[in-house]
């Protein structure tokens, strides 16, 4: 099955191609799943790196689908990873752009079956989650898109405009106050339960956490401290990410050194007060994940 790069559409996906394929149901799709066929190229400090280490943890997929851990800072001069390079030229003819993670490759053909991190971890989902906590509850599609429109929209991009440096006063503050307006209502709702829309965890709760992550260990550094206790004042969506943090699926993969590293390589922005005002001690919380994690006996 040959695969075409195409333009990226997630709100998080870098520029340039992307490769989309599918795994789908059965042979006939040309990609099905099969355990250890594929592999996981990632860098959990990257935000769809860490949402598809997430998600493979909580569906247990070790074994049937292993993962490469990509460093943090790619180690090519034009922003890619040369560890990469190989997949990309076998999958693109005469490929020029940067090797980027995350990417699924087919360990058959050598070859990319999907640079697209939203559909890796649907796939992971649904294809190989049999028996598996289901992420996608049946009917649950439609509020899990629109958790991932809110925090990439309402969050994420907010975020970003209310501290950048390029921004006139008037724009940073009406991004923040989206900023704390999606926050709010995220508060109301996980103060009247336990997950976003389940009564377990869902991918709408992978999204919610990744993004919270990224709003205390990078989009603080731009916003002034006010802004900071203002997005600190939201205790049920704080404690609602504590609490995720210590399950060992996902605290275990907080990379917070490399999400530092990534952020100063990448970012072009001046840090503001707000970066002195840790939210949560995520350092304490990945340690406690760690502890949580079930301990092999080694003979």
């Amino acid at each position: 099955m040959s695969v075409t790069p195409l333009a990226a559409h997630h709100p998080s996906d870098r520029p340039g191609p992307a490769f989309r394929g599918r795994i789908g149901r059965d042979a006939r799709s040309g990609h099905y799943a099969v355990p250890r066929r594929y592999r996981l190229h990632l860098s959990p400090a990257d935000p769809d790196g860490l949402r598809i280490a997430v998600t493979h943890s909580l569906l247990g997929l070790d074994t049937a689908c292993p993962v490469t851990v990509l460093p943090a800072v790619p180690d090519c001069p034009d922003g890619g990873h040369s560890a990469l390079r190989p997949l990309y030229e076998a999958s693109a003819h005469h490929y020029t752009g940067p090797a980027l993670g995350p990417v699924l490759s087919d360990d058959w053909s050598g070859r990319i079956v999907s640079t697209h991190g939203p559909d890796i971890a649907r796939d992971l989902a649904r294809r190989f989650g049999g028996g598996r906590p289901s992420l996608y509850p049946c009917g649950a599609e439609s509020e899990i898109e629109a958790v991932q429109r809110m925090c990439a929209q309402g969050v994420e991009q907010a975020a970003q405009r209310a501290g950048s440096a390029d921004a006139d006063p008037g724009e940073r503050a009406g991004a923040l106050d989206t900023l704390l307006d999606t926050l709010d209502v995220l508060e109301r709702g996980l103060a009247a339960q336990s997950y976003l829309i389940s009564n377990q965890i869902t991918a709408a709760d992978v999204e919610l956490w990744v993004t919270l992550v990224q709003l205390d260990t990078v989009h603080r550094h731009h916003l002034d401290a006010s802004a900071v206790r203002r997005v600190a004042g939201h205790p049920a969506l704080w404690a609602y990410a504590r609490r995720l943090t210590t399950h060992p699926a996902f605290g275990r993969h907080l990379d917070l050194d490399g999400i530092a590293r990534r952020h100063e390589a990448r970012c072009q922005g001046l840090e503001a007060a707000g970066a002195a005002v840790q939210i949560l001690d995520w350092t304490a919380l990945a340690l406690d994940a760690d502890r949580a994690r079930p301990q092999v006996e080694r003979p």
